[in-house]
């Protein structure tokens, strides 16, 4: 069988980063070629790894996963094939979705993995009808409920959500500011995905451009930086605004992250914003509804698909350091084998 003759290899985080991660902080080794699966197991070949800044957060704490420990290869979502499985009924070839970790190879219960109805490029999978994507849809569609003719900012607009959840926004007929670290980003959003205007945070005068770009006010704000930037949004938000946070970036790399937001109660009760955080998880019973809305979406020009796909298992730690430093442009994942 193929996998008992190709390479096994994971990439490890070798100790915990006490400030900015940097590819020295993994290392990659072989490993023995993988076993067999056990009773009630399946032996996964990974094609496709997610790099979520997530992966940051789980290095310094636990938070609705375990805490990452040195030592240990890199935890991380994958899009993989069953290369055998032992009593489980899942058929050789197909592809599932599963927490396989920064490796070649994953022996995993049966019940862990997720069969994917592949439809169109599997990286899709991966981006739009991916976690990110559904992240986008519940957290824009389900809880922000833009209205036509409102004001919706997005920050982090270009990354693998926030250019989901921008486009869904406008679909709704909103007005829709997204907010991301460079101009040829903002330029982009314009011009491919029709926002209506955009903001460099970057910039000495983000404040003032944020206000200018939203001058009646905001409606709904999509988050997932926190810091800062989250702190000059509330303090631009209409009355009764929405407030949607499904991330903070700025606080993941480094040993304090991004200050902020300041004098959150005194906002939050003066303009009476509802504001509410989630994980996609949160809505996993409604997840084949999303996804058809998701498919007819795409498949009808509405949303547009941002992808940046790296080569091979060795790039992973690279691309995570790019993700922190906001180097991608939509969502980034490394494609680690081929897909069949």
């Amino acid at each position: 069988m193929r996998h008992m003759t190709d390479s096994h290899r994971a990439i490890l985080l070798t100790d915990r980063p006490r400030g900015k991660l940097n590819v020295g902080h993994f290392r990659e080794i072989t490993l023995p070629p993988p076993g067999e699966p056990g009773p009630g197991e399946v032996l996964c070949r990974t094609i496709l790894l997610s790099i979520s800044p997530g992966s940051r957060a789980w290095m310094q704490q636990s938070t609705y996963r375990d805490e990452l420990r040195a030592g240990e290869p890199m935890s991380g979502y994958t899009l993989a094939e069953v290369v055998a499985e032992n009593g489980t009924g899942i058929t050789p070839g197909t592809i599932v979705s599963c927490e396989g970790a920064w490796q070649t190879y994953s022996l995993l219960p049966a019940a862990s993995v997720q069969r994917v109805d592949v439809r169109g490029p599997l990286t899709h999978h991966m981006s739009v009808f991916g976690a990110t994507g559904l992240t986008a849809y519940f957290g824009m569609h389900g809880l922000g409920t833009p209205r036509r003719g409102e004001t919706v900012v997005v920050s982090a607009a270009a990354g693998a959500t926030g250019s989901v959840a921008g486009q869904i926004a406008r679909r709704a007929g909103a007005r829709v500011v997204g907010i991301t670290g460079s101009d040829a980003k903002n330029r982009l959003l314009e011009a491919e995905l029709g926002f209506d205007a955009t903001v460099n945070h970057r910039s000495a005068s983000f404040e003032k451009d944020l206000a200018e770009e939203c001058g009646g006010g905001i409606d709904v704000y999509f988050d997932s930086v926190g810091g800062r930037i989250l702190e000059t949004a509330l303090h631009n938000m209409n009355l009764h605004g929405r407030v949607v946070c499904c991330g903070a970036v700025s606080q993941y790399d480094g040993p304090a992250g991004s200050p902020g937001p300041a004098n959150v109660p005194t906002v939050l009760v003066t303009k009476r914003l509802a504001m509410q955080g989630f994980i996609v998880f949160d809505f996993a019973e409604s997840f084949p509804a999303a996804l058809s809305d998701l498919e007819a979406w795409v498949s009808a020009g509405d949303v547009k698909v941002l992808e940046d796909v790296r080569e091979g298992l060795q790039s992973a730690p690279s691309a995570l350091v790019d993700l922190l430093s906001g180097g991608n442009v939509g969502k980034l994942m490394v494609r680690v084998g081929p897909d069949s």
